[in-house]
């Protein structure tokens, strides 16, 4: 009898909406910024507070949001975390004042991270197949890396034809939809009984948190005293996650090679990932002129690559292992930013470049999280996903201020010593003067250059670590052990009853 859950890949479906409407609204959000900035008066710090308020309660949220989904449901915390995802949404075309924008998107950002542990941890338990898990997890990250490209054209079409509010009002119908499906199709899963941890939960927001806003204002100098709240606040998780006899999370986890590795090296591949949207949407606009929709649509090659690779390296996964083929994945990713470091002044090689960044990229982190998640009990799947998620958003986030910091400060390094301080810092305030036009362009074609080599050498990093901490052994062979066999029994039992699925003896 076939054990697998017999709407398994209807419930991916589900699982990739709900992981779209989440990227597709912060990219369609950065082409927003202009016009809605004019609409509601928002002056450069109300801006910022639009964009780095969801981020902030996001990250902080995520792994108490993974605990609370294996304790709770993990489909009834991803229902809720749409309900508010999408209410919040509407709550924000609303709007009239930077004020009420910024109150939408701190609960956006609350739903948003409800959401985002339970769609990957609902997947490896749906999927109890490594060969299904592995091309699930492809499809699962295509869809994000569409969103995540498509996000910023869509966002240009829809500013165009309706305003910025069209970028909200899109997530609504999407997450209702996804609502919907869940409820049809989706079994309810969650781990055993684990007494509560609000020291801990309280601890990793307040440190989470304070540590995503210290990266984020690096570019502006170190903030000491979001440092020092972060340092203190995230040793006394550590120390009290070791010492507790009910953890949140898993910190043994990190023994594992597989998973020690996945996490580390996928790590320093989102440091490069964080910094590409930045430098290179500038680059294309203030460089080679492009329009926002324009650059929306150059990086279209990476996201076909991406959709093609990731299919690829599922299956490369499954005959090579974990370690080979994103070791591969990464070093081919290396020589794209390469590529981009080198020469960039054409459409033809930035396209090269994106596409084998795109295959690099298709190749690598879905192995890399698969052996990742590989590593996690099934009891423990949503803390886990929501790990993993924490992980790869503070190598996204430090990429950004890295990198962005490095673009910086090449930048104003090449430009003339008698231009203008203002000039000197952006490009956007520098092509706006013809005399200095032509200056600025090739002192951010140096600093792009700079920037990209340090993306490289972050990228080969990560692909050091792959090689010394992941396993080189290929998948085990069809044959599953007794415990594998009673979670798909269970799985199925719960599927054709539709009884809650509950993993682990709770």
């Amino acid at each position: 009898m076939d054990a697998r859950h017999p709407r398994r890949w209807l419930i991916l479906i589900v699982l990739c909406l709900s992981t779209l409407v989440l990227v597709v609204d912060n990219m369609a959000l950065t082409v927003a910024v202009p016009p809605l900035a004019a609409d509601l008066g928002a002056s450069a710090q109300d801006i910022q507070w639009i964009l780095e308020s969801y981020m902030l309660v996001f990250a902080g949220l995520l792994l108490t949001a993974g605990s609370l989904s294996d304790r709770y449901g993990r489909r009834r915390v991803m229902i809720i975390g749409l309900l508010l995802f999408g209410a919040a949404s509407l709550a924000a075309t609303m709007a009239t004042s930077a004020g009420l924008l910024i109150a939408a998107r701190v609960a956006m950002g609350v739903g948003g991270a409800l959401v985002m542990p339970s769609t990957l941890s609902i997947l490896i338990t749906v999927f109890t197949d490594e060969g299904e898990r592995r091309k699930a997890m492809a499809g699962w990250g295509a869809v994000a890396m569409l969103g995540l490209v498509g996000g910023p054209v869509l966002g240009g079409a829809l500013i165009a034809s309706f305003g910025w509010e069209s970028v909200f009002w899109i997530n609504v119908p999407i997450a209702a939809l996804a609502i919907l499906a869940a409820l049809v199709l989706m079994p309810e899963s969650k781990g055993p009984w684990a007494k509560p941890d609000p020291l801990g939960a309280i601890l990793s927001m307040i440190g989470m948190s304070a540590l995503v806003w210290t990266i984020n204002e690096l570019a502006h100098g170190i903030s000491w005293t979001s440092l020092i709240i972060a340092v203190v606040a995230l040793t006394a998780f550590l120390i009290w996650e070791l010492r507790t006899a009910h953890p949140m999370v898993p910190l043994k986890l990190f023994r594992d090679r597989d998973f020690a590795g996945g996490s580390l090296s996928l790590t320093l591949v989102q440091v490069g990932n964080g910094g590409l949207l930045l430098v290179l949407t500038q680059y294309l606009q203030f460089v080679l002129g492009y329009t926002p929709t324009e650059a929306g649509l150059a990086f279209i090659p990476m996201a076909i690559a991406s959709l093609l690779f990731n299919g690829i390296g599922a299956g490369l996964g499954a005959k090579l292992g974990n370690r080979a083929t994103a070791v591969l994945g990464m070093v081919v990713m290396a020589a794209g930013f390469g590529v981009l470091a080198v020469s960039s002044d054409s459409f033809v090689t930035l396209a090269i470049a994106q596409f084998v960044l795109g295959a690099g990229g298709g190749l690598a982190m879905p192995t890399a999280i698969a052996a990742l998640m590989g590593a996690i009990p099934t009891e423990q799947a949503g803390v886990g996903s929501a790990l993993n998620d924490t992980i790869q958003q503070a190598g996204a986030a430090l990429g950004v201020a890295l990198l962005g910091s490095i673009a910086t400060s090449s930048y104003t390094a090449a430009m003339p010593a008698g231009a203008p301080e203002a000039a000197r810092r952006s490009i956007a305030v520098a092509v706006t003067d013809p005399a200095l036009a032509a200056a600025a362009r090739e002192a951010y074609n140096a600093a792009m250059s700079a920037t990209f080599v340090g993306a490289a050498a972050g990228v080969l990093g990560a692909a050091v670590l792959a090689l010394l901490l992941l396993r080189g052994r290929k998948p085990a062979p069809a044959a599953e052990t007794a415990a594998e066999t009673a979670a798909e029994t269970a799985a199925e039992t719960a599927a054709e009853t539709d009884q809650p699925l509950v993993t682990a003896g709770h």
